[in-house]
């Protein structure tokens, strides 16, 4: 009787225990051998194609170059196994478990390891393409030099993993884990990467021209001299990320945090900019002959440079209000402002972001950090409302609209026309909503009755090419303050005049223009 037959047949009597057996070049084609233990064993060389190993133990066998096309070791135990050269096109490796495992050069092509355990294993040079990875484990899994086009990885770890030289041509890695990889001079031409986790990634020299990186974390990432050639970045995180001589031709950088990201030499010409802010990056050498600023990215607004523009664009002064109130800032008032911010951003969504707080013994700062230059103007209307200040600010800020709009429209500026025509308009909607929460808020009326909320403040904008404007400016000093706190004078009739109006149309004509 053969060594097959005689195993074979000790496994119809139920006797599952067979390691350590050496069973090179034998031939259990279609046999059914589930929850069989092979651990230790040779199967080196085996004909196993078709047969049914689910459940079962090979832990630390040997199956290089062994057939198992169409095999079913669905639940198998492979752990260290030894699959060098190993013929696995279409089997099912579903929840099999394959900790460090050696698969060099193994042959996966279409095969399933859906949740399969893929820990340390060595797969460099396997050829997988399509194979279907859906939430397998690659944790640290060396992949270097392998063929993964095609294949599905949606939801994969392959935290530090070597995939270096890899391909990954149109996988899908969305939402895959693919923290401190390595990466360096992989393929990942029309990759679906959307919301996966490249933190601190090694990809230098990859090919993404493309690819779908949208609401992709890739901070602190190293894409130098990466092709992004075409690539949607809408919604990614790149803070920190380094870009230096890579190419982001027309690639969607729409809405990005790109903060301290290093462009150094990179390649940005036709690059779709909408909502991204251009300040906090390192710009040194960069190119880029024009822009898309258009909300959809279809080219209706084009920004063309110089390189000197160029230089002056991707160098941005965040805009930002500054409400200097002489007075430091206690609990009490602390819970009603922020109170009070939160009912005005649910009328208000554009005030969504708290300000950043700054509290000396004699003064508080608040600091909002604003989206672009033209929400400057609207926003202080509105962060300005739980002050007692606030109807003389108002107030300023109608008069400096109706200013700039006569001299603009006197100097015939097209652009500055443009600019100051979507500002009239965001102004109008803050006045409304500004309408609204004063009707129907309690919260302003509680600010109001507070000493904080009464103090002397000061209104300061700073656009994006770093140029200041006071709104206004309440000189009352501390100790006029205390004396006016107590009595019936009501400190927000106090006058405050205007800025020039030359400075006034110089501030708005340092706006960045993203209007048609």
């Amino acid at each position: 009787m053969t060594v097959e037959a005689e195993l074979i047949a000790k496994y119809a009597q139920g006797v599952l225990d067979f390691s350590g057996l050496n069973l090179a070049e034998s031939n259990f084609s279609s046999i059914n051998l589930s929850g069989i233990n092979l651990s230790h064993a040779n199967l080196s060389v085996a004909n196993l194609s078709g047969t049914n190993f689910s459940k079962a133990n090979l832990s630390d066998a040997q199956l290089n170059v062994a057939r198992l096309s169409g095999a079913n070791l669905s639940d198998a135990i492979l752990n260290r196994a030894s699959l060098n050269v190993a013929n696995l096109m279409r089997a099912d490796l579903s929840r099999a478990q394959l900790c460090e495992a050696s698969l060099v050069r193994g042959e996966l092509v279409r095969a399933d390891l859906t949740r399969a355990n893929l820990s340390d294993a060595n797969l460099s040079g396997a050829d997988l393409r399509e194979a279907t990875l859906r939430q397998v484990n690659l944790r640290r899994a060396n992949l270097s030099e392998a063929n993964l086009r095609g294949c599905f990885l949606r939801e994969a770890n392959l935290e530090m993993a070597n995939l270096h030289g890899t391909e990954l041509g149109a996988c899908d890695l969305s939402g895959a884990n693919l923290r401190n990889t390595e990466l360096r001079q992989a393929n990942l031409c029309l990759v679906n990467l959307t919301g996966a986790d490249l933190r601190g990634a090694n990809l230098r020299w990859v090919d993404l021209r493309g690819a779908n990186l949208r609401s992709v974390d890739l901070s602190g990432a190293k894409l130098s001299g990466a092709n992004l050639t075409g690539a949607d970045l809408t919604n990614a995180n790149l803070t920190n990320t380094s870009f230096v001589h890579a190419n982001l031709t027309q690639a969607k950088l729409i809405k990005v945090e790109w903060t301290g990201a290093d462009l150094s030499g990179a390649t940005l010409t036709g690059a779709k900019l909408y909502g991204t802010p251009r300040f906090g990056l390192k710009t040194e050498s960069i190119v880029c002959e024009w822009v898309d600023l258009s909300s959809m990215g279809d080219r209706s607004i084009i920004q063309n440079f110089t390189p000197d523009e160029a230089k002056e664009f991707f160098n941005a002064t965040p805009p930002t209000l500054r409400i200097i109130v002489e007075s430091p800032l206690d609990h009490e008032a602390n819970f009603v402002l922020a109170g009070t911010y939160y009912q005005i951003a649910q009328e208000y969504p554009a005030l969504i972001q708290p300000p950043s707080l700054e509290i000396s013994n004699r003064r508080t700062i608040l600091t909002f950090r604003i989206e672009n230059d033209l929400a400057l103007l609207p926003i202080a209307f509105m962060a300005i409302l739980p002050f007692q200040d606030a109807t003389i600010t108002k107030k300023n800020i109608y008069a400096m609209a109706d200013m700039i709009r006569a001299e603009v429209i006197r100097q015939q500026d097209l652009k500055s026309i443009k600019i100051v025509r979507q500002l009239i308009i965001l102004l109008a909607e803050a006045m409304r909503k500004a309408k609204i929460i004063e009707q129907t808020k309690k919260n302003l009326e509680v600010a109001q009755k507070l000493n904080f909320f009464k103090a002397p403040t000061q209104t300061i904008l700073t656009n994006s090419t770093a140029n200041n404007l006071t709104i206004y400016d309440n000189s009352n000093s501390n100790k006029r303050l205390m004396s006016n706190l107590h009595s019936k004078n009501d400190i927000s009739n106090e006058s405050y005049p205007l800025p020039d109006l030359n400075m006034i149309v110089d501030f708005i004509k340092g706006f960045y223009y993203i209007g048609q």
